[in-house]
């Protein structure tokens, strides 16, 4: 299935990049506040240099969701994979965007439909411990406009490795801060 129209902005569901999510905050408490808890943990590296044969050129990364890696082409015939976590069932999507924005240390705004259904998250959850988003955040857009899909780090590296995301792309923050430095806005990603 392609990029579907459903999944997209109007839906609001692609944003909501972590299933279940549930923010434990102590009351007034934000990342690098006394009392708060230290920052989040930066994973393993779960990434490795990989023969790959594809006719991408190199700096395009390809997804593979049955996989459950990202690959981004280093060359005719190498790759770097990085393990990730996809889009659970009905959530998965196909097709080809590009990075349109890049963050570091992102905020999180949940979309007013995910708040619909969980009342409990709040407007903004600031960088730092409590963050979905981890370390990184690359956007993704199609025809210059935001998809609401991310590839993007994790605070908790046993998020990696499944299908549990609503349509993002899950990396340890070790692997996605690695990713971030070697993609420019505009890459191509190709998601299969």
């Amino acid at each position: 299935m392609t990029l579907p129209d459903r999944h997209r902005i109007a839906s609001g569901l692609a944003a909501a990049c972590i299933a279940g999510l549930a923010l434990v905050m102590p009351a007034g408490a934000h990342a690098g506040s006394a009392g708060a808890p230290p920052l989040p943990a930066m994973g393993p590296s779960l990434r490795k240099t990989v023969a790959f044969e594809t006719a991408e050129q190199p700096g395009t990364i390809i997804i593979r969701k049955d996989e459950k890696a990202l690959y981004l082409v280093t060359r005719q015939g190498q790759a770097l994979r990085y393990k990730i976590s996809v889009g659970r069932d009905g959530f998965g999507w196909t097709g080809i965007v590009k990075v349109g924005a890049k963050t570091e240390w992102p905020q999180w705004r949940p979309p007013k439909e995910m708040r619909v259904r969980q009342p409990e998250l709040p407007e903004m959850v600031p960088a730092g411990p409590y963050n979905p988003l981890g370390a990184r955040a690359l956007y993704l857009s199609r025809d210059g406009h935001d998809t609401l899909y991310r590839i993007h780090g994790t605070n908790d590296p046993s998020g990696v490795g499944f299908d549990g995301t609503s349509g993002c792309f899950r990396l340890t923050n070790t692997d996605v801060i690695d990713l971030f430095k070697r993609v420019p806005i505009g890459a191509k990603v190709v998601v299969q």
